[in-house]
C-alpha cells in the first residue's frame, strides 16, 4: 500500500513542494479565485474556509479529491459540525487502496447518513448543466 509521503511518480506523494502536491492543471484556479491552502487533513481547521463559505451563502458542499478516507472525510467531517450538508462524489476520489475508499463511502451514510449523501460525477454535472448552482473552490 502506497501511503502519504511515499515515493511516487512525481515525487513523494502529497508533500507540500513535490510536483505531485499542486492542483491539475485542469483544475488550476482561475485569477481571482479563492484557494484554500489547508495545513493538515481538514479544510476548516486554521483556514478562513468557513468564512470563505459563510459570506458566499454556500450550505452544501461537493467534497471530492484525495484522499477519500482521511483529507475528504475530514472535510465532510468538518463540514458537517459547522451545519454544511455534503453529497460525496465516489468516482472523484480516491485512496490509497480501493477497500479504503470503499470504506470512506460506506461510512459516510452510516446512521442514516450522518456525513451526507453519495453521489457520482455524472449525476453532479448533470444538476449543473440543469440551473444548479456551484462555485468550485480548490482546498
Amino acid at each position: 500500500m502506497i501511503g502519504i509521503g511515499d515515493p511516487g511518480p512525481l515525487g513523494r506523494i502529497l508533500i507540500r513542494g513535490e510536483a505531485g502536491h499542486d492542483t491539475v492543471p485542469e483544475l488550476y484556479p482561475e485569477y481571482g479565485e479563492p484557494v484554500i491552502d489547508k495545513p493538515g487533513t481538514g479544510a476548516f481547521t486554521y483556514t478562513d474556509f468557513d468564512l470563505l463559505l459563510r459570506v458566499k451563502g454556500v450550505k452544501n458542499l461537493i467534497p471530492c479529491g484525495v484522499t477519500t478516507d482521511v483529507c475528504v472525510h475530514s472535510r465532510m467531517r468538518e463540514a458537517t459540525d459547522r451545519g454544511y450538508d455534503c453529497s460525496l462524489v465516489k468516482d472523484a476520489c480516491a485512496a490509497t487502496s480501493p477497500e479504503l475508499h470503499e470504506f470512506a463511502i460506506m461510512s459516510t451514510t452510516a446512521e442514516g447518513g450522518v456525513l451526507g449523501v453519495v453521489s457520482l460525477a455524472q449525476y453532479v454535472i448533470e444538476g449543473i448543466e440543469h440551473g444548479l448552482e456551484a462555485e468550485i473552490i480548490v482546498g
